[in-house]
């Protein structure tokens, strides 16, 4: 039996989501980014102890289809923003092959959902991982637009100015700046 958990978005949520079913002895055969694969539906006062320690740590477990197809598609779009390969492909015909949901569905599902759409949230996933890439001082912007997609540093550089309002040079120093420790007065 296969449940889905929203909120887990990398290998660390989903050690987390073990560790709680470890703690609450709940018999698990799976856990990955997204879901966790039971061999069996937990009762009523194990899935309560379970809800309460997913929420504690910032979790919840997906009981209607439509969240659970909504944080198929989030994982979808993240596993394509990360995979370098992937990320050049057409993200709508990839979240169509990964889900097998014509895309007008999802999108208008997600939008519903989300109150955002699927290609803006494409951009804030793809904005977030710029900036984990700008953190690596090694990578230049051209290596950093080939790794997540973009045609050019300086596409890149107009998207990453309209998410968030700097550039990513901007962004760099700023961040720079913050994590220079103050003089003592």
């Amino acid at each position: 039996m296969k449940m889905t958990v929203k909120n887990m978005v990398c290998r660390h949520c989903a050690a987390a989501v073990a560790s709680i079913l470890r703690r609450l002895e709940i018999p698990f055969e799976d856990v990955a980014v997204g879901s966790v694969t039971l061999p069996e539906l937990p009762d009523g006062e194990q899935l309560r102890r379970l809800d309460e320690a997913l929420a504690a740590e910032g979790f919840e477990r997906i009981t209607d289809a439509a969240t659970a197809t909504v944080e198929r598609v989030k994982q979808a779009v993240r596993d394509h923003v990360r995979d370098h390969d992937e990320c050049r492909l057409n993200l709508s015909a990839c979240l169509e092959e990964h889900l097998g949901i014509p895309y007008d569905t999802l999108s208008r599902l997600f939008s519903q959902m989300e109150g955002r759409t699927v290609e803006k949230y494409h951009m804030a996933v793809k904005t977030d991982r710029v900036k984990e890439l700008l953190a690596d001082p090694k990578l230049t912007l051209a290596e950093i637009a080939d790794l997540t997609g973009y045609s050019s540093a300086a596409h890149l550089s107009r998207q990453f100015k309209s998410v968030t309002g700097m550039t990513p040079t901007e962004y760099v120093r700023l961040a720079d700046f913050a994590r220079t420790p103050l003089p003592e007065i």
